[in-house]
């Protein structure tokens, strides 16, 4: 069976899943075969296996940096907010329903079963298992059912490592308090502590190391510097939509959608030097972008309207009119065209108008389609005109069917013989619903320079390769773990355990 050690915050966004990434690639590197595991995540950003199940998108970020393929024992519970009181929830991949924030608390327990089988699974083909927690462990309310921080830790008998995020502020106050408010015997389970987003000469901070290693019996095992590294952690999403700016270059407006999700799409574009990919919220933010484009979303229906009483419907469409290009991926695709029916309440129920820039129809049904695919681009228009017989590839996720009404061109064939991906007449207005379609090696590329040609900007020696970079970030992060924690002692903790 495997080892295991397990990074826990003192509150979210303080780095779990960026540290938990970094020792993975550090343990990979060292010749571990190494897994990332989250018995429970909760995220509007999720990824399809090989095998159709759906997970965390950040666990999936952890498994590319362990260099493995994603796979469902590694996130075996996954909620998605519908409403400020509710969530889908995804166990082992498949939906089990709807549930409002109690009834799911009352029964979470019942999961254990499914967190610990997918965990020992796991356990069984590799080495080490870096284990990742959720919020804190200090959410005395949530303690007696818990089954994704101490609870987790206990079952696995995983030693913990508690991180705090000092760029916040209070961050000894935050790893006393954290510690101080669990039982005795869980305490004992912390083995080291962790500043997380330092910035400054780190022997400042010394007295305060010590002190909190002598009030709370526990070692200092790393300072993290601040660093902005190009990691899809799920802590740091939800500042990407901070990006709001219009920088130099070819300008990508994508709209921020109320539900939005799997804005992961986009973030080939984000990587890209003379690229200013930015999020509009408010219709006098769009301005005049060289290509719009609609991420999915968890509500689709809701957003339509939010569309069109905000104003940002009108303005879209006066973009469409100057022939901006305006490309829309699954709930966002389904958005371009003229219709959408909810006829079993999936989403909001009855019929809803959309933008009218595709002749679709889309129909709500109560499957999930749950799918990693590949394709052929049969027609290339647009933005795509280039990409004429060359493959795709990306996933589904998605409850519902949009039907091409007439006029609307098919561009790709996947390989189970379905069509996907659909433009307007002048290639202008396209959808599909393959996330990660911009991933596909070399396409969101072609895509750029399209535009760089347009606007008379320098393509000829751009070149970006996203496999590679990403390779880089990770390699990055790994130097950056092993240059603020202390290794040796690191080891000591996984090797000792609990």
């Amino acid at each position: 069976m495997a080892k295991a050690i397990m990074i826990q915050g003192t509150m979210s966004n303080s780095g779990k899943s960026f540290l938990t990434a970094g020792l993975c690639r550090v343990f990979k590197q060292d010749g571990y075969k190494v897994a990332p595991f989250k018995s429970q995540n909760m995220a509007l950003n999720s990824y399809i296996t090989k095998d159709g199940l759906e997970i965390g998108r950040a666990q999936a970020m952890q498994a590319e940096a362990c260099g493995i393929d994603p796979t469902v024992e590694m996130n075996p519970i996954l909620l998605k907010p519908t409403s400020n009181v509710g969530s889908q929830v995804i166990v082992n991949g498949e939906v089990r329903g709807n549930m409002k924030a109690m009834d799911y608390y009352r029964n979470k327990k019942q999961l254990v079963p499914d967190v610990m089988a997918a965990y020992e699974r796991l356990s069984e083909q590799y080495d080490i298992i870096v284990i990742e927690g959720a919020g804190s462990p200090a959410e005395i309310n949530l303690h007696d059912n818990d089954i994704v921080n101490m609870g987790m830790a206990r079952m696995a008998k995983a030693p913990v490592l508690l991180v705090g995020d000092i760029d916040r502020g209070g961050v000894f106050a935050a790893l006393y308090g954290t510690v101080k408010l669990l039982p005795e015997d869980e305490q004992q389970m912390i083995k080291g502590l962790i500043v997380n987003k330092f910035r400054g000469d780190v022997k400042i901070l010394e007295p305060g190391l010590r002190m909190i290693e002598e009030r709370t019996g526990i070692p200092m095992v790393g300072v993290v510097p601040m660093e902005h590294l190009d990691i899809d952690d799920e802590d740091s999403l939800s500042d990407r939509l901070n990006q709001t700016q219009k920088g130099a270059g070819i300008d990508v407006a994508v709209i921020h959608l109320p539900h939005i999700s799997n804005f992961t799409d986009f973030s080939a574009f984000e990587r890209m030097d003379g690229v200013s990919l930015r999020y509009v919220s408010q219709p006098g933010m769009l301005g005049d972008p060289d290509l719009i484009l609609l991420p999915g979303t968890k509500n689709t229906m809701d957003d339509c309207q939010w569309l069109r009483e905000s104003g940002m419907e009108a303005l879209i469409l006066r973009q469409a009119e100057k022939k901006t290009p305006i490309i829309g991926i699954c709930g966002g695709f389904q958005l371009l065209g003229e219709q959408m029916e909810d006829p079993h309440n999936v989403e909001h129920g009855g019929t809803m108008r959309g933008m009218g820039l595709l002749n679709t129809r889309t129909v709500f049904s109560e499957a999930k389609t749950r799918t990693q695919i590949r394709g052929v681009m049969e027609k290339g228009v647009g933005l795509w005109n280039n990409w004429q017989g060359k493959e795709v590839t990306g996933y589904e996720i998605h409850m519902g069917v949009t039907e091409n009404l007439g006029g609307c061109q098919e561009l790709v064939r996947l390989e189970d013989g379905r069509v996907d991906a659909l433009a307007n007449e002048d290639g202008s207005v396209m959808g599909s619903y393959l996330h990660g379609i911009f991933d596909t090696d070399g396409f969101a590329e072609e895509m750029i320079r399209r535009l760089m040609k347009e606007k008379g900007m320098e393509f000829e020696n751009w070149h970006f390769d996203l496999e590679a970079h990403k390779e880089q970030e990770y390699d990055k992060l790994a130097d950056l773990v092993r240059s603020s924690f202390d290794m040796k002692k690191i080891y000591e903790i996984l090797e000792e355990g609990i």
